[in-house]
């Protein structure tokens, strides 16, 4: 399984615009950062989770010529505003697989209606296929995912396991059954927006806590921003095995 981490920042991204903060004025690219979004791969499959406002330039960047669908966390834009640049994939595949909690697609439909439109339909929109997810495992491709139930302050939130593979952002609380469903993986990635606590994220003290818990092989942390600090000064800082994530970086699980 090979993973592509398409954008590993908060919903402004680094730079924030007109911002003068020096993590923002950093010529590193490692502190320059898209809006939160992962690419995974298996076999021949290649399934993208959250499609924000920076997807376009996220697919060009990494080259992606096609993928078998979308797996959403949760409605807010930084994670869905992308959706009609789904476009260039439905022309060519047909129907896109759209993965998301009920809710979710209530509220995709109320921005991209004419996505979900089935009436006089304008030729150049895209269609999909909206699958409701609920806190049950479900199959993609040819493997199980095992979504992971969480709090975005008083929204719930999906992360998704695969295989020894999760994903989870936007988090501030996990019941201790859910903690349970991502015991033994080998990679896992977390939400670590700064250091000061926040109402609605996990800031870095609680994420490495919550990487403590599963005991994955390698951590890497997302949703990071600015006011974390500066890439290279945070990494020194964490344990071996706990890495920051930044956007094009791919790892590989075997």
């Amino acid at each position: 399984m090979k993973i592509t981490f398409l954008g590993t920042g908060t919903s402004q991204g680094i730079p924030i615009i007109g911002s003068k903060h020096p993590v923002c004025l950093s010529e590193d690219p490692r502190d320059k950062r898209l809006r939160v979004s992962v690419l995974i791969e298996w076999d021949n499959y290649c399934y993208v989770v959250d499609c924000g406002p920076d997807f376009r330039q996220q697919m060009l960047s990494n080259a992606v010529e096609k993928i078998d669908g979308i797996l959403f966390t949760h409605e807010h834009s930084d994670h869905t505003a992308g959706l009609d640049d789904i476009r260039p994939f439905f022309f060519r595949q047909g129907d896109i697989d759209l993965y998301a909690h009920q809710r979710v697609f209530k509220e995709l439909k109320k921005r991209f209606d004419y996505i979900f439109t089935t009436e006089n339909k304008y030729p150049g929109a895209p269609s999909v296929d909206a699958h409701v997810i609920t806190n049950t495992p479900f199959n993609i491709g040819n493997i199980e995912v095992v979504p992971i139930n969480g709090q975005h302050f008083k929204l719930q939130v999906f992360g998704f396991r695969f295989q020894d593979f999760a994903y989870l952002t936007d988090m501030k609380t996990v019941e201790e059954e859910e903690i349970e469903k991502l015991k033994g993986v080998k990679v896992l990635v977390i939400n670590a927006l700064r250091k000061e606590p926040h109402i609605s994220h996990f800031n870095l003290d609680e994420a490495l806590d919550f990487i403590n818990k599963i005991k994955p092989e390698r951590a890497y942390l997302t949703h990071i921003s600015h006011l974390l600090g500066f890439h290279e000064t945070v990494q020194n800082e964490l344990p071996n095995n706990v890495f920051l994530a930044y956007d094009n970086l791919q790892i590989t699980i075997q």
